[in-house]
């Protein structure tokens, strides 16, 4: 969190989630008629809501990645239709603005893995044989222990 500014309160992060739960299952049914969303399995990742509660910016993913940007603009041009359902299904005084972005803490958490398996890092590692353990258990996969 960068400094100087509050973590989210625990109003923000209900209602986050409230509208994450409204959209993902808006996208799911189908209800948006865009070309650029038409069969595409769509991912709701996360909703940070602004402390006023007036602007939501909402993190999407299309399901085994690929067109991000085809699918971010075609949720931009259903954002009218978007605000009106959340309007409808959440009891807020003002439907807050919708704005979409890709998320991309997938392909940041993929870096860091990659990091940390590249032999520079095990090398520094080594020296701590239960940190080079724990970096191995991290991929969940069993080795036999």
């Amino acid at each position: 969190m960068p400094r100087g500014q509050k973590p989210p309160s625990q109003r923000q992060l209900r209602v986050g989630e409230e509208l994450r739960h409204i959209i993902a299952s808006i996208i799911e049914r189908g209800e948006i008629r865009d070309p650029d969303l038409a069969g595409r399995a769509i991912t709701v990742t996360e909703v940070r809501i602004s402390p006023d509660l007036k602007n939501a910016t909402v993190f999407v993913m299309p399901l085994g990645g690929g067109e991000v940007t085809t699918v971010v603009k075609g949720l931009k041009r259903a954002r009218a239709f978007l605000r009106h359902e959340v309007a409808r299904q959440v009891d807020l005084r003002i439907a807050p603005e919708l704005f979409f972005e890709a998320d991309t803490s997938f392909d940041e958490a993929s870096h860091i893995d990659a990091l940390l398996r590249s032999p520079e890092v095990r090398r520094d590692l080594g020296a701590n044989e239960n940190t080079v353990r724990a970096v191995d258990d991290f991929d969940g996969e069993d080795d036999g222990e």
